[in-house]
């Protein structure tokens, strides 16, 4: 958490320095309604309840989120397969059947989100919104032979998909003038999403059960989750700027008796009109995540994610975007499109875990 701490300071000074900078630049803009008049009016397409609505407005979106993982970390230093296969000790040893050290080793992952999303003002300073996601996950494993050594006996691949947790919420404006904008957001996360998602393995011994996936696999989290988020946003002549911390709070336990570790994120951003309806943005993240509290008594596997420990740690990003606001006029008028990609630039994390690698998401918004 100290470390987090540093990081949140970092950002809040960028954020502050922005602040300090826009005096000049002050020009009448409107962080309240929809209408799409300049792109930097929007924050980068990753972040997400920066904004509310008029009364009686509406805004439909759609997100794609691309994410891919590859490699493994101890913390915040590499570690080959071979290292964990040989030297990582198995939280199940002593189990029939469980070697002493993991000889499954995850070496790639891929996410494929799609997120629907819809907003509505009932009055001018409250925005509900709701959002549906619908996820792909795949993992690549190798499969080590026996109980020692490092012979391997294979490579498998294991797949899950369905609509994971819904989301509901509702958006409070705090306060606004021609420059300045801050929000706060009380979110709910339901358990929509399966946690007993299953596919077969490749065991050191040779044989293919059907397992129960361990939890980096599965679609949902199984608990109600408060998600509040406060947000800030800035705009003066071409440029733009925010920042946002929010946080993920399981309630309880699930049906299968574990709960999802806490979360906190801290992002900045800034961004600049190249013409009215283009702009680039660059933003920084951190974020801290606990492990995960509890087990699943079916999730048993010599494989680093099968332990409920080596989830959550400390991560900060970079991430570069684009937003492009269709002109006031014809059948696109208040369309936006963006996309952001975003690469680590620092990742502690409580391992051996798949380190992230990149992360692309692309939307489209429409107001009215």
């Amino acid at each position: 958490m100290t470390k987090f701490l540093i990081m949140a300071g970092m950002i809040s000074a960028l954020s502050t320095s922005a602040i300090a900078n826009e005096i000049s630049l002050r020009g009448n803009h409107d962080h309240g309604g929809t209408s799409i008049t300049q792109a930097s009016s929007h924050a980068p397409i990753g972040v997400m309840s920066d904004h509310i609505h008029k009364q009686g407005e509406w805004m439909l979106s759609y997100r794609y989120m691309h994410m891919n993982m590859e490699g493994n970390k101890n913390g915040s230093k590499n570690i080959s397969p071979e290292t964990i296969a040989t030297t990582v000790s198995n939280r199940f040893s002593g189990t029939a059947g469980q070697p002493a050290t993991l000889r499954v080793v995850p070496t790639q992952m891929r996410m494929d989100m799609h997120m629907l999303g819809a907003m509505f003002a009932p009055t001018d300073w409250v925005t509900l919104m709701g959002m549906l996601n619908h996820i792909s996950k795949d993992m690549d494993h190798r499969t080590f032979q026996g109980g020692s050594g490092t012979s391997v006996l294979g490579e498998f691949n294991t797949k899950s998909s369905g609509w994971g947790d819904a989301k509901i919420g509702a958006l409070f404006g705090i306060y606004k003038d021609d420059t300045h904008a801050l929000n706060i957001k009380a979110g709910l996360s339901l358990p929509t999403g399966s946690i007993d998602e299953d596919d077969d393995v490749l065991a050191p011994n040779g044989m293919r059960p059907t397992l129960r996936l361990p939890y980096a696999m599965q679609l949902g989290t199984g608990t109600y989750d408060i998600e509040p988020t406060i947000t800030y946003v800035g705009q003066a002549g071409a440029m733009g700027w925010g920042a946002q911390y929010s946080s993920v709070f399981h309630i309880g336990e699930n049906s299968e008796d574990y709960t999802w570790g806490d979360k906190h994120e801290v992002t900045a951003w800034g961004s600049y009109d190249w013409k009215r309806n283009l702009s680039t943005s660059l933003r920084i993240t951190a974020e801290t995540e606990d492990s995960i509290d509890g087990i699943d008594s079916s999730i048993l596997a010599p494989v680093q994610t099968a332990d409920p420990d080596n989830y959550g740690g400390d991560r900060m990003s970079l991430g570069l975007g684009a937003n492009y606001a269709f002109k006031q006029e014809g059948f696109l008028k208040d369309h936006r499109l963006a996309f952001e990609v975003i690469a680590p630039i620092y990742q502690d994390l409580n391992g051996p875990q798949l380190e992230r690698d990149l992360i692309l998401t692309v939307g489209w918004q429409k107001a009215f």
